[in-house]
């Protein structure tokens, strides 16, 4: 199985190539309700699941981005059924249901809130063995917080037990599960759903180490390839259209080529293949 390279074929032969428990994490965003078109391609759900399952390590991640297409007046709840079935049937944790907001979203004409939003369905195989939680700034950085009485007498008496103060609030504090990017604009590609460099970026460091590898069995535009290469992950694609193998292979050179140079012999003897 050669690493730091993207294949041109349907991602069941890609897969069917790995051995067990083969890759850290898997970033991606499916064809669904045929919102995006693939040229004819066939999305073998329930089979790329399944083996979705198999590739990946214990404590491994998926990172599923995915969202529903509103036909005759209801939503599809593709997103929905999907999660279900990793979850109920092929045996992931659902270990957090993110949301993808999309800063700039497309204003249509219905009558219903505009849809801004996609799910980012965190599925682990397992305990999750990493986690890199990004950290925000905290606004009230500082300051002793007041709480509720039944709050402030049990921290009270676990202070009293320790001869603790209470502490004032941390400079930090962890993210929380909204996600907000902006759509479009800057360095893009000629995919119809391109998601940000930047949402890969921030998944792939949550979620795996340097040197870990990072698969995406739908690479489309390459978004997941980069990033990987930017925080120096080892990748893996698969992408069935030609085109855009082609625009992959070229922002992979713009971004200076493989981070990695010779990864092959290396995963073959951790393998045993």
């Amino acid at each position: 199985m050669e690493i730091n390279k993207i294949y041109n074929e349907n991602c069941l032969e890609t897969m069917a190539k790995m051995p067990d428990k083969f890759v850290d994490l898997v970033v991606t965003s499916p064809p669904y309700d045929n919102i995006r078109e693939y040229n004819g391609y066939t999305f073998e759900f329930e089979k790329i699941a399944n083996e979705l399952y198999r590739i990946i390590k214990d404590g491994g991640i998926l990172v599923w981005v995915v969202g529903d297409s509103v036909k005759n007046g209801t939503e599809s709840c593709t997103s929905f059924i999907q999660a279900l079935h990793f979850k109920n049937i092929v045996g992931f944790n659902l270990h957090d249901t993110m949301i993808y907001r999309k800063e700039n979203y497309t204003p249509l004409t219905h009558k219903r809130y505009e849809q801004e939003f996609e799910y980012m369905f965190v599925f682990s195989k397992g305990k999750p063995k990493t986690f890199n939680p990004m950290l925000i700034d905290c606004i009230h950085a500082g300051k002793i917080i007041k709480r509720s009485r039944s709050t402030y007498e049990t921290g009270l008496s676990k202070r009293q037990a320790s001869d603790e103060q209470p502490k004032p609030t941390g400079d930090k504090k962890q993210k929380g599960n909204v996600w907000s990017y902006k759509v479009g604009g800057g360095k893009t590609v000629n995919h119809v759903a391109q998601f940000p460099l930047q949402l890969a970026t921030d998944h792939i460091t949550s979620w795996s180490n340097e040197n870990d590898l990072v698969y995406d069995c739908f690479m489309g535009g390459g978004t997941t390839a980069i990033a990987a290469i930017n925080n120096k992950r080892k990748y893996i694609g698969s992408e069935i259209s030609e085109d855009y193998c082609k625009i992959i292979e070229t922002r992979i050179k713009e971004c200076g080529g493989l981070f990695f140079n010779s990864f092959e012999t290396e995963l073959s003897n951790e393998a045993g293949t």
